[in-house]
């Protein structure tokens, strides 16, 4: 794909367990000839877990991208006058930024951000990863499913033998989604079948 002459907006929430998988595709749009922004929530700023410190995934998003990352509501508020992204890709997005998405909250970095991206009219992307998409969130996710200029990376069930309520998408399927969301099309098919556990 070729991502020369755009600017990708490339936000991450608090799903730690998936943020080994999208590093590669953040740096598929930079050898595409993207300019990629990085966008945080602050849990990623903040927390060290079993998949890695937030120093460590702080440091290879400066080193992918070649740019500072936003990290706060005030540093993120300006890509809406500015209209920088062509596209915006939250990957992963949690339960719970989609919750606040769905219901207009804005109260972090990466929610500022969509906002800012759905003010102009342009592509957001989302690659969701949720413990209750079949629960609780399946309400959010349908609200934002018929929303103007929102889009979804493939995704499934990624346990339903322990973990039925939960959704992940495919994470290395989010550069050819923003390129089809670009042309104002889902890439399709939106739901389909990970893997199950034995």
């Amino acid at each position: 794909m070729d991502w020369n002459g755009k600017t990708v907006g490339y936000a991450l929430t608090g799903s730690h367990c998936t943020l080994e998988e999208i590093m590669p595709q953040i740096q598929r749009f930079k050898d595409g000839g993207a300019s990629v922004v990085p966008i945080v929530s602050n849990t990623i700023m903040t927390t060290d877990t079993r998949f890695g410190s937030s120093e460590n995934w702080q440091k290879q998003l400066k080193e992918i991208t070649g740019n500072d990352i936003i990290s706060t509501i005030v540093e993120a508020e300006p890509l809406g006058p500015s209209k920088l992204l062509d596209v915006l890709v939250i990957a992963p997005c949690t339960g719970n930024s989609i919750s606040r998405l769905a219901n207009a909250m804005t109260d972090s970095p990466v929610l500022m951000a969509a906002k800012a991206q759905m003010r102009n009219g342009r592509p957001l992307v989302l690659a969701i990863s949720t413990n209750d998409g079949l629960g609780l969130n399946a309400a959010n996710i349908a609200r934002l499913l018929i929303t103007k200029n929102i889009y979804f990376v493939p995704f499934g069930q990624d346990n339903p033998q322990q973990k039925p309520n939960s959704l992940v998408a495919r994470m290395d399927l989010v550069p050819e989604t923003c390129y089809a969301a670009l042309e104002g099309q889902q890439m399709q098919p939106m739901i389909i079948e990970r893997f199950h556990s034995a």
